[in-house]
């Protein structure tokens, strides 16, 4: 058997799905259930001054993308889409959370300034 790296990169990109909708459908459970703006619009490991503010943007991006990456994770497994799609649609749902969640942070942090090491 030869080693295909076409195949180990399509299972990696498959299973890395799983704990990506696992922590974004947490994340978005613990801004709506449990009230715990601890993780929103983090900067440098720094929520904003008023977190609950930006908490029903963060919650949103958190749940679309969740939501989205378990539709392809179960289409996937029954075989309704295939791999130019899912992959398509995970890496843009992905990528999109990820420059939303930057955006966020830095619109929640703006004119506070860095304090001096």
């Amino acid at each position: 058997m030869i080693f295909n790296v076409n195949v180990a990169l399509t299972w990696i990109l498959f299973l890395a799905l799983f704990p990506i909708a696992f922590f974004w459908l947490r994340r978005a459970w613990r801004i709506l259930v449990r009230r715990d703006f601890s993780e929103v619009a983090l900067k440098r490991g720094v929520s904003p001054p008023q977190p609950e503010k930006f908490a029903p943007f963060e919650m949103a991006a958190n749940l679309v993308a969740g939501v989205i990456i378990v539709v392809v994770i179960v289409s996937v497994l029954l075989g309704h889409l295939d791999y130019g799609t899912w992959t398509a649609i995970a890496g843009s749902t992905i990528w999109c959370k990820f420059f939303f969640g930057f955006a966020l942070s830095r619109h929640a942090h703006a004119g506070i300034s860095r304090p001096k090491a």
